[in-house]
C-alpha cells in the first residue's frame, strides 16, 4: 500500500501498457461486437472513460467466450506501484472470468497509485477522484447492458484493497461484496447498508503489518490500523455477533451479508489461487 514517491514515478516511466484488443476468435457473421460502445467479443480490450477533471481514464475489460449479458462484474484493482496490465498477470482473474463466464474490469490508477482516502502516493497528493472513476466505470458497464447491477464486486490488492474499502464505505449501493487482500481500513467508514467482505492478510506482512504499525505513505508517518479492526467493523455493521472457524478462515452471516476473514502465514502478497477463492465467495452471495 505504501510506496516511495520516487519509486512510483520511476516505475511510471518504464514502458507503456499495450492493448490486447481482444484475443478471442472472430464472432460469427451477424453477431453484435459491442453494446453501447462496450466490446462483447471474447478477449481483453483496452477502453477509456471521460471523467470529470483533466484527461481520460483507462481500463482493461476481459470478456469471456460465451458470456451472456448482463453478467456478473468484478473490478480487479491493482496495488500501488503497479497497473492494470501487471495485475492481469499477477491476479489470475482472466482465467476465472473465462471459466465462470463473468466480466472482469481492471482499472488503471493515477501514476500507478490510488487515492484510497488515507493513502497513497501521487493519486492522494493530486486528490484524484478515484472513487468517482470506479463508480462511473460500474455505471458505464451496467448502463450498456453488459454488467448486472445486482452482481457487482470489487477485489483489490494493497492500495487497491484500500479502494475496495472506499467503495464499500462510500458507494455500497453499487457493490454487493468486496475482497480485500493486504490492505488496512484507514478511512472513516459510514456505509448506508452492510456490505459482504472477504478480508485476506498475511501475518508476516511488513508493508501493511497484520497487527498495525508501519507508515501509511511516503509523507504520512501515521501507522496502519490492525486488520482485526476492519474485520470487526464489517462484522458489526452486518450485525454478526462473532465469526466461526471455517477451515483456515473465520466466517459469519446475518440476513444475507457475509464476512469472511482469512489470515495466512505469508507477507505482502496476492496468494496463488486468490482470484478463484474470492470468486467462490462472491458467487455464493
Amino acid at each position: 500500500m505504501r510506496r516511495l514517491l520516487v519509486l512510483v514515478l520511476l516505475l511510471a516511466a518504464v514502458g507503456a501498457c499495450t492493448a490486447d484488443g481482444g484475443d478471442g476468435p472472430a464472432p460469427p457473421s451477424g453477431t453484435p461486437t459491442a453494446r453501447a460502445g462496450i466490446p462483447v467479443t471474447p478477449g481483453t480490450h483496452r477502453l477509456t472513460i471521460d471523467v470529470d477533471g483533466p484527461g481520460m481514464r483507462e481500463y482493461l475489460l476481459r470478456v469471456p467466450k460465451g458470456f451472456k449479458e448482463p453478467a456478473p462484474l468484478v473490478l480487479a484493482v491493482h496495488g500501488g506501484a503497479s497497473n492494470a496490465e501487471r495485475f492481469v498477470g499477477q491476479s489470475g482473474w482472466n482465467e476465472v472470468a473465462d471459466r465462470e463466464k463473468i466480466l472482469v474490469a481492471y482499472p488503471d490508477g493515477f501514476l500507478l497509485s490510488w487515492n484510497a482516502g488515507g493513502c497513497c502516493g501521487p493519486a492522494k497528493a493530486a486528490k484524484t477522484d478515484d472513487a468517482g472513476f470506479l463508480r462511473q466505470l460500474v455505471d458505464t458497464l451496467v448502463d450498456a447492458g453488459v454488467a448486472d447491477r445486482q452482481r457487482v464486486f470489487v477485489a483489490g490488492f494493497s492500495n487497491g484493497g484500500g479502494m475496495a474499502y472506499r467503495l464499500a464505505c462510500e458507494g455500497p449501493g453499487r457493490v454487493k461484496g468486496i475482497g480485500v487482500v493486504s490492505a488496512s481500513l484507514i478511512i472513516d467508514c459510514e456505509p448506508d447498508r452492510p456490505v459482504s467482505a472477504m478480508i485476506v492478510h498475511g501475518r508476516a506482512d511488513t508493508s501493511v503489518p497484520f497487527a498495525g504499525g508501519g507508515r501509511r505513505d511516503f509523507n504520512d508517518p501515521r501507522p496502519f490500523t490492525p486488520v482485526s479492526e476492519a474485520v470487526s467493523f464489517f462484522r458489526r455493521e452486518a450485525g454478526i455477533p462473532e465469526l466461526v472457524r471455517d477451515g483456515v478462515c473465520r466466517q459469519g452471516e446475518n440476513d444475507g451479508t457475509v464476512v469472511r476473514f482469512c489470515p495466512h502465514g505469508g507477507g505482502h502478497v496476492w496468494p496463488d489461487g486468490m482470484a478463484a477463492r474470492l470468486w467462490g465467495f462472491f458467487a455464493a452471495l
